[in-house]
């Protein structure tokens, strides 16, 4: 295993998500091999890479969608490793996939109670709700619309409030940005940023890398299926390498 880069150090915070030597496989592709990260209570962590790199089969891993054929993934110290995505969600993980996921042929407001469908607590989930239109005003204007009619951006929107609905403590990310408009971008990171103030920790894969270290505490670069760098969000959006490499300078 190569020697992973360090750059800056890293506040201490209480430990939530523990990835451990990580292996994922495709047939006869390793897709990781060996992936360690960590994101602590209430942090925004960022994973960037280029493409192939491994970044989507990491939150995969994480969320129970592909089984790991190596390694450990603990939340708060539970083995979350052979759970499937359902049985993750009264743990307090969502995870938001790349191309969104909703439900297009169900209104805004159905997928939302889609996302707090475990939940009992009606006002909580009445105040959630309230949140969440707060944080998207556009959502709550096109609450009866279905979801399949709404815009890109819209759509982004729902995925993220629908995933919130569930009252995670670890929100998973995948592209959020990934065909927007910069406007709609720029919202949506604003939004994200409000979250992880809120105290949920979030693990973000971004193609804008900008964007990635600008919102993380820490960060991990993730080359081949393997971490090569990491380091605060801030140290790494400064260093020449990754400059270059993700940043187009």
């Amino acid at each position: 295993m190569a020697e992973v880069t360090r750059l800056g150090e890293r506040p201490p915070r209480e430990p939530w998500l523990t990835v451990k030597d990580l292996h994922v496989g495709y047939g006869a592709i390793k897709a990781l091999k060996g992936v360690s990260l960590s994101v602590g209570k209430g942090e925004a962590v960022a994973l960037i890479g280029a493409n192939g790199a491994g970044k989507t089969s990491t939150l995969r891993a994480v969320s129970g969608m592909v089984k790991p054929t190596g390694g450990t993934i603990t939340l708060r110290g539970e083995n979350l490793v052979g759970l499937k995505s359902n049985q993750l969600v009264p743990k307090g993980l969502a995870h938001a996939p790349e191309g969104r996921g909703i439900f297009p042929n169900l209104t805004v407001l159905e997928n939302l109670e889609l996302g707090a469908y475990l939940r009992r607590d009606r006002d909580g989930i009445a105040a959630d709700r309230r949140q969440c239109f707060g944080y998207f005003p556009r959502l709550e204007e096109r609450r009866a619309q279905l979801a399949g009619t709404l815009s890109g951006g819209e759509q982004q929107m729902l995925a993220i409030a629908r995933a919130l609905m569930s009252r995670p403590t670890l929100l998973l990310l995948d592209e959020p940005s990934l065909g927007l408009a910069p406007q709609v971008t720029q919202t949506i990171f604003r939004i994200l940023r409000e979250v992880n103030a809120q105290g949920v920790s979030i693990l973000l894969v971004e193609q804008n890398a900008h964007l990635a270290l600008g919102l993380a505490q820490w960060a991990y670069v993730l080359e081949t299926g393997e971490i090569a760098m990491e380091g605060t969000g801030a140290a790494l959006a400064a260093s020449e390498e990754i400059r270059k490499a993700y940043l187009g300078e």
